[in-house]
């Protein structure tokens, strides 16, 4: 019979985050599974303001907020988030005040930075620089996996557009255009995300990595940066690092590396933004001459997106 766990108040969660090193005025992007991490008082409703206090009022707490459906068009107000996400992610974007993104790459986001996370237009593939993971990253965010490992950490998707990864698979998604459902075609750096486990490996290397407890889930926090600038830094020797090889018989892997063959790679780069300029000004005296900043690409071409 399983031991029985107690439960924690929404104050205890709190003083957790914040001896992981949550950031009070930050933004916190979550990643989370409430059936590691509970029981915690009033739920999942409770796990969510224990997360707001975590911030405090100055900060802006994200979670991903998209649909489980390539095929219905996607209505902010009343889609449920995929079942994938949890039961954290479905009822964050159901609470007042919270806003979310109107397409189905959706995320949710409560605090003073929601709007801006929240205000871009679809993005295709989702995890490009103009999408919520990128505007985290934009506003030096931390990103929490709680109960999860890196496998559901969106922004090493970032980190693959970024640098250039050669696969797209094949992906359609269906808006309303004139109020009538219309399928897009594109291509997009899915995989089965079981290698981004690397990250682990290459973030307490350098000691970016805070971990411990949060609820009864262990919980990792890193800055979005350092995540994607320590991918960055492996992929630019492997493009393919995160993809299984062929004999470990992944079919998701099997079929991102097939699609190599018809993907032109052309690395994405972060479009200049006062955010950004400021942290490229302070990480220049850090890194090489001529090197990349942090979160950048070397190769400095931007492809068109599709209409």
């Amino acid at each position: 019979m399983a031991e029985r766990r107690a439960e924690l108040s929404g104050a205890e969660v709190t003083t957790q985050l914040r001896a992981l090193g949550v950031e009070e005025g930050g933004v916190l992007l979550v990643h989370t599974s409430f059936r590691a991490t509970r029981p915690v008082a009033g739920g999942p409703l409770g796990l969510i303001e224990a997360l707001r206090d975590g911030v405090g009022p100055g900060g802006t707490l994200v979670m991903p907020s998209w649909t489980g459906s390539d095929d219905v068009p996607f209505d902010p107000t009343t889609t449920p988030s995929s079942p994938d996400l949890g039961v954290v992610a479905d009822t964050f974007w159901r609470v007042p005040g919270v806003l979310r993104s109107d397409h189905l790459f959706a995320f949710a986001a409560a605090g003073p930075e929601a709007a801006r996370i929240t205000a871009d237009p679809l993005p295709l593939p989702p995890h490009i620089p103009e999408s919520p993971v990128g505007r985290v990253h934009d506003l030096d965010g931390q990103v929490l996996l709680l109960g999860v490992g890196h496998d559901a950490d969106t922004t090493l998707h970032l980190a693959e557009l970024l640098a250039g990864v050669p696969y797209r698979v094949p992906k359609h998604c269906t808006v309303l255009r004139d109020g009538r459902p219309a399928r897009i075609e594109y291509g997009e750096n899915d995989h089965c995300c079981e290698r981004f486990g690397f990250a682990d490996e290459w973030l307490r290397a350098g000691k970016l990595q805070s971990e411990g407890p949060v609820g009864h889930a262990h919980a990792r926090l890193a800055r979005a940066r350092d995540i994607v600038a320590v991918a960055l830094e492996h992929l630019a020797h492997d493009p393919l690092l995160f993809l299984h090889p062929p004999a470990a018989g992944c079919s998701e892997c099997d079929a991102a590396r097939r699609s190599t063959d018809q993907v032109v790679r052309r690395p994405l780069t972060l479009t200049p933004t006062p955010a950004r300029a400021a942290a490229r000004t302070r990480s220049a005296s850090a890194r090489p001459a001529g090197g990349p900043a942090p979160g950048e690409s070397p190769a400095r071409a931007t492809p068109a997106l599709p209409s």
